[in-house]
């Protein structure tokens, strides 16, 4: 959905920190990890002289799983966090491993369910990835379907941001996201683009059977390829002076009306 969040400001920021995705920092974002069965962590490293709260958690943890754990200088960890907004706690791990369209279709069908998916169109921002991944997981999403370019993938940040719902999300990474959505459809999956100029409102649809929402980009929305791919275009209402919304408030609001017809 189209958001006042400056499309400039995401350029500076994507130019000033290039987030990695074998790193997760601070502690509760660590200890998730820690307790995760789909994480592999290779290494922890701690900021010397760090020994308070919830860091003897971590190396409680780490002792008991015989993960090595190092004490660095804290301008090591500033360095591999790219920031210094890790709280005296990095941990060094495998990647994060994409699923398939296939295997997020797989758990609903397990489950019972039908599908609820959400379809990112190219979001920059990890922060706003995190925050998605955090709601959708709440709301029962069975799964994040994001483009492999132009779209910010599992990050340090977005580890961090999530709040540990990361570890319970299942993410496919695909090379187009229109064929995404052409393979959501067969499956007799409705796709619901959200845009502030949409046809309908959020809490006047419909959203039994099986769903996709498509969040649009921070500043440009929905591609125009991707959002006449859709089948029904969505609004949120509004009636303040700012008449847009930041891509991860839009999607909550959105999942929520979703879960609404779930919980019936």
């Amino acid at each position: 959905m189209k958001n006042t969040y400056d499309s400039k400001k995401i350029k500076e920021d994507r130019n000033k920190v290039n987030d990695r995705e074998d790193i997760i920092k601070g502690r509760n974002a660590v200890i998730e990890a820690l307790k995760s069965e789909n994480t592999t962590i290779e290494q922890i490293m701690i900021a010397k002289g760090e020994r308070e709260g919830s860091i003897n958690v971590i190396l409680a943890i780490a002792r008991e799983k015989n993960i090595v754990v190092k004490e660095v200088d804290r301008k090591k960890l500033d360095l591999l966090a790219e920031d210094r907004n890790h709280q005296g706690v990095v941990a060094k791990i495998t990647p994060y491993k994409y699923c398939s369209i296939e295997d997020i279709l797989s758990f609903a069908e397990k489950k019972g369910e039908n599908p609820f998916i959400i379809l990112l169109d190219e979001i920059e921002d990890p922060h706003n990835l995190g925050s998605i991944i955090r709601t959708a997981e709440l709301c029962g999403a069975h799964g994040i379907i994001i483009p492999k370019r132009r779209n910010v993938g599992v990050t340090s940040t977005v580890y961090k941001t999530s709040a540990g719902a990361i570890e319970y999300m299942k993410i496919a990474k695909v090379n187009n996201l229109n064929a995404a959505i052409d393979r959501l459809k067969e499956k007799g999956i409705w796709i619901y683009g959200t845009d502030m100029d949409g046809e309908k409102y959020c809490y006047e649809t419909d959203f039994k059977g099986p769903v996709a929402l498509v969040i649009g980009n921070e500043g440009k929305g929905i591609s125009k390829l991707t959002r006449n791919k859709c089948d029904f275009m969505i609004k949120i209402p509004m009636v303040g002076k700012i008449n847009s919304l930041n891509a991860s408030v839009a999607a909550g609001i959105i999942m929520y009306e979703v879960l609404k017809f779930r919980l019936d």
